[in-house]
């Protein structure tokens, strides 16, 4: 698999047929770094009813929050990557251990051409019909991932989540449902227009609470509900942020090294987010108050690999921020970013805007 090029929400599988999904747009030079998405029901097994999968043929679960981290760190080490500027491993495939990779813009790609009439092939077809026709978008910016990427998805249940590549077309998607939402004859709704996504579910965040995480998800604009007319059914569309090709750029060395300096509690403004959609999500800040944990005054920016985070501030937001602080070393010099990621604080960690 040299000179194998991929980009975040590119699917890589193993021998034991793990799927992966890969996690951004910087790598070290030996492979990936990767998010565990689905596992064979022969080595992993789930009570939570939202984790299975099956294709007809074998059975897969789901893995959610930092069930994947905690599976590969116990019974797959082998898939752990040095990541030199950490001088620590994290979990990611080699190169040589990739055994198939699975493209979302060539899946939906086969699926539009091919025969398949099911509910949810009829309905992706329907929503991109819809994005499509007058919207000055086309059928290249889009990919599909999650059951529809691996067929195993349910043509009775399944949601339908689509990739959208590039800045430009990602704002378009948006400013189209943002319009949609506003009109009540139009075929879709947000997703996040009351609290019925969080009712009934365990919540494990502690500093960000399922108000405040529906709020925010809320103003997002990639979050859908499609009212299909043709199966009456209502399915939830997810429009996920993914960078073009000629908007990556691997960055991985100018960084020489990754310090772990504490956990940190602050108040940030921020400056720029042109990185939020994106993961990771990049939001360039400048600090307004450390609450606790060690003093940096060169905070530049809070990153986050958690999804629940991603798009969660705009810019000259004010905005409160707990995890991980780390001093960066460059070529070009030192600053401090607050972290978010996996780790065994998990949960503690949290971005969230400064709301009344």
């Amino acid at each position: 698999m040299d000179g194998l090029k991929l980009r975040d929400r590119d699917a890589i599988l193993t021998c034991e047929e793990l799927i992966f999904r890969v996690l951004g747009y910087i790598h070290p030079p030996a492979g990936y770094i990767c998010d565990l998405e689905y596992a064979p029901s022969e080595i992993f097994r789930s009570d939570n009813p939202k984790a299975f999968r099956s294709d007809g043929r074998r059975v897969f679960y789901k893995f959610f929050g930092d069930e994947g981290w905690r599976f590969i760190l116990e019974k797959y080490p082998q898939y752990m990557l040095d990541y030199e500027p950490l001088g620590r491993k994290v979990v990611g495939v080699r190169r040589e251990s990739i055994v198939e990779v699975r493209r979302p813009e060539e899946r939906l790609r086969q699926i539009i051409e091919s025969h398949r009439n099911d509910e949810l092939i009829r309905a992706l077809r329907e929503v991109l019909r819809i994005f499509i026709e007058g919207q000055g978008l086309s059928m290249e910016g889009f990919g599909v991932f999650g059951s529809l990427l691996h067929g195993f998805y349910n043509p009775r249940f399944s949601d339908i989540d689509i990739v959208v590549y590039g800045r430009s077309n990602l704002e378009r998607v948006r400013q189209v449902l943002c319009d949609f939402y506003r009109d009540r004859s139009s075929f879709f709704t947000n997703e996040f227009a009351d609290n019925s996504p969080v009712k009934g579910k365990v919540w494990r965040f502690k500093n960000l609470s399922p108000e405040d995480f529906v709020w925010h998800q809320r103003r997002k604009m990639i979050y859908a509900l499609f009212h299909d007319g043709f199966s009456g059914r209502l399915i939830k569309v997810e429009f996920e942020p993914v960078k073009a090709w000629h908007e990556i750029s691997n960055k991985y060395w100018e960084i020489n090294r990754i310090v772990w300096r504490g956990w940190i509690k602050a108040i940030v403004r921020v400056t720029s987010d042109e990185e939020a959609p994106f993961m990771p999500s990049i939001y360039y800040v400048e600090p307004i108050e450390i609450i606790d944990g060690p003093k940096a005054d060169s905070i530049l920016r809070v990153v986050s690999y958690l999804e629940e985070f991603r798009m969660q501030c705009w810019r000259d937001e004010i905005a409160y921020v707990e995890g991980n602080l780390e001093e960066v070393e460059t070529k070009g010099g030192n600053f401090h970013q607050i972290t978010l990621t996996y780790g065994p604080r998990y949960y503690e960690q949290t971005l969230k805007i400064m709301r009344k």
